[in-house]
């Protein structure tokens, strides 16, 4: 509702000035305003004073008066304001914090690690060639099961073989010489003992002899290497297992330089699996070798498959800052669901108590706001301690004391301190202290709704009604 000033004519003939009436409505609005949100403008404090409000400055402004009713009225105005203020204060005053409350109860704690990991063989052999050569018959693919020994490969052996032959000629070649220089030694000899040689040609013959028995070794030794590669142009499985992976087609050439190309991939035992997984070095502190794990894969997310931890090694991977260590994790697939290379979800409890009296771990943190204690019970002060003080359990674990607030009656807060022991960031287990089962316990505060927070009168540019 906009009012308008008019100038008010007094008795006397003096002309009140519009422009200060304007301004003293504008204030008498911000402080109704205010009034009407702080109390509700539907309740019976605010629409009264609203409404009086509103009474007193339209009789004002609509018809003269003296400067003595206008005293009087001004003075109303005033007592009004005051009123409104003085409820509003109280209000406030009488105004206690809402908690939200948790429940002391009996359950199971459990802390875990999390992490991703591959499926793998436990060993995986990858079968190459020696040998260059092209790709003449192939006798196994994928999913094929072969045994140690199993041929199934052939590489052409048409230079191989021309191979061996050259160097069997060789090794003749060398045998004859030597034939040759035994006879050249034993004529030589001759000679030299009836002092018709001299000593050089007979040392001579020696050398000979000496030189070709080493050519023929070295020709013996070059035909078996011959042979041998004869032998690689056969490609047999080096375990027993199944073929993964197949890289070669019949009539493909293999080149063996620097590195033997990769022709199979053979898996030893399906049957038997494991995990490789990363862990982070925040947590690689509570496994152990032997712990018990389990994971889900996509292919199966109903069937959660379980495994132990076989190994924890030193080897640290850091990829982009993050520090991780490997563990492996043996798992049996009796049912052959399991295939290489599927993602894990492996999930490793690494501590579990059963059965245990335990709280919100929320409750722990929460202090009352701005660690005002007027609605914490003054016998319960004295018994709030160190938070960080530790001992150890019987069972060789750590256990901390904190202190937890506890609802009375009236909804007065009781400090309580405890002692707690495995904590997973939902629950802590409480292990003594003043705390018992069914106990409310209190883990946050209630927000503040903007409409109880509102400014004073004046300290906003408000809008005019």
């Amino acid at each position: 509702m906009r009012e308008r000033a008019v100038g008010i004519h007094a008795s006397g003939g003096a002309h009140w000035p519009s422009a200060a009436f304007r301004r003293l409505n504008l204030a008498s609005g911000y402080v109704s305003k205010w009034m009407a949100a702080r109390l509700g403008r539907h309740t019976e404090p605010g629409s009264i004073l609203y409404s009086v409000r509103a009474m007193i400055f339209r009789s004002w402004f609509s018809s003269p008066m003296s400067t003595r009713n206008r005293t009087f009225y001004l003075g109303v105005g005033l007592i009004l304001a005051a009123i409104s203020l003085a409820i509003s204060g109280c209000g406030e005053s009488d105004a206690k914090p809402q908690y939200r409350w948790g429940v002391v109860d009996r359950g199971s704690v459990q802390t875990v690690v999390t992490a991703t990991g591959t499926a793998n063989a436990v060993t995986t052999v990858t079968v190459g060639s020696q040998v260059s050569g092209t790709i003449r018959e192939i006798l196994v693919d994928f999913n094929s099961p072969v045994e140690k020994g199993q041929v199934i490969a052939r590489l052409d052996p048409t230079f191989l073989q021309a191979a061996v032959a050259e160097n069997e000629a060789n090794l003749a070649r060398a045998q004859a010489t030597l034939v040759q220089a035994e006879r050249d030694l034993v004529r030589i000899r001759d000679l030299y003992d009836k002092s018709l040689g001299a000593q050089v040609d007979y040392d001579n013959a020696l050398t000979a002899v000496d030189v070709t028995k080493a050519a023929v070794r070295q020709a013996e030794a070059t035909l078996d290497r011959a042979r041998v590669n004869l032998t690689y142009s056969v490609v047999r499985s080096p375990i027993d297992g199944v073929v993964i992976s197949r890289n070669v087609d019949v009539g493909q050439t293999v080149a063996a330089s620097l590195q033997a190309p990769t022709l199979f991939t053979i898996a030893q035992d399906l049957r038997q699996m494991q995990i490789e997984t990363n862990i982070d070095e925040a947590d690689i502190g509570g496994l152990r070798e032997g712990m018990e794990a389990s994971f889900t894969v996509d292919s199966y997310p109903d069937d959660e498959f379980t495994g132990k931890i076989r190994q924890i090694r030193f080897a640290a991977t850091v990829d982009q800052n993050v520090v991780t260590y490997p563990v492996i994790i043996d798992v049996p697939n009796p049912d052959l669901k399991l295939r290489p290379g599927m993602t894990a979800n492996v999930t490793i409890v690494t501590a579990a108590r059963e059965n245990v009296l335990r709280a919100p771990a929320t409750a722990l943190r929460f202090r009352p706001p701005n660690e005002k204690r007027e609605n914490v019970s003054p016998e319960s002060r004295e018994r709030s301690g160190n938070p960080r003080d530790s001992t150890m359990t019987a069972e060789g674990a750590k256990s901390n004391w904190g202190t937890i607030y506890r609802k009375k009656s009236a909804g007065e807060l009781e400090s309580c301190r405890v002692r707690t022991g495995l904590n997973n960031g939902t629950h802590v287990v409480i292990l003594g202290g003043e705390i018992h089962e069914g106990d409310s316990v209190a883990v946050g505060q209630v927000a503040v709704s903007a409409s109880s927070a509102s400014a004073m009168p004046g300290m906003g540019p408000g809008r005019r009604h």
